[in-house]
């Protein structure tokens, strides 16, 4: 951050490759709020479908913009898993609480349901 009186937020996630070897690439593309507010918005996966980033693995990254008492699911096939990190905010996963910076790895869960408690950012990770 270059600035020396304003405040950066950011998240660095790193994800390994499916595979050694691979040539670097680099992907870069801004999502319009609305197609976050309220809802979970495909940011990034292996095929790039419905204009989402490409990743070398068996991912699916979505990214939601949460007001107070906004809930959204998202069905996990058998056998994958996820991963929550609330980037900012406040947000119930079940009976528990994950606060800006927390995360939380899933298995074995047919739908996660998430609740924003007050105005929240988050992913949720769809992991093979």
């Amino acid at each position: 951050n270059p600035s020396p009186s304003e405040p950066v937020h950011l998240l660095q996630i790193w994800l390994h490759p499916e595979q050694a070897g691979l040539a670097p690439s680099y992907e870069q593309r801004a999502f319009p709020e609305s197609e976050q507010r309220g809802k979970l918005r495909l940011v990034a996966s292996r095929d790039g479908r419905d204009g989402s980033v490409r990743l070398h693995q068996d991912a699916s990254v979505y990214s939601a913009r949460l007001e107070a008492g906004d809930a959204v699911r998202h069905a996990l096939a058998p056998g994958r898993h996820a991963w929550v990190q609330v980037a900012r905010g406040n947000v119930a996963l079940g009976a528990d609480a994950l606060e800006e910076g927390d995360g939380a790895a899933l298995s074995d869960l047919g739908e996660l349901a998430l609740a924003a408690r007050e105005p929240s950012e988050l992913l949720v990770f769809d992991l093979g």
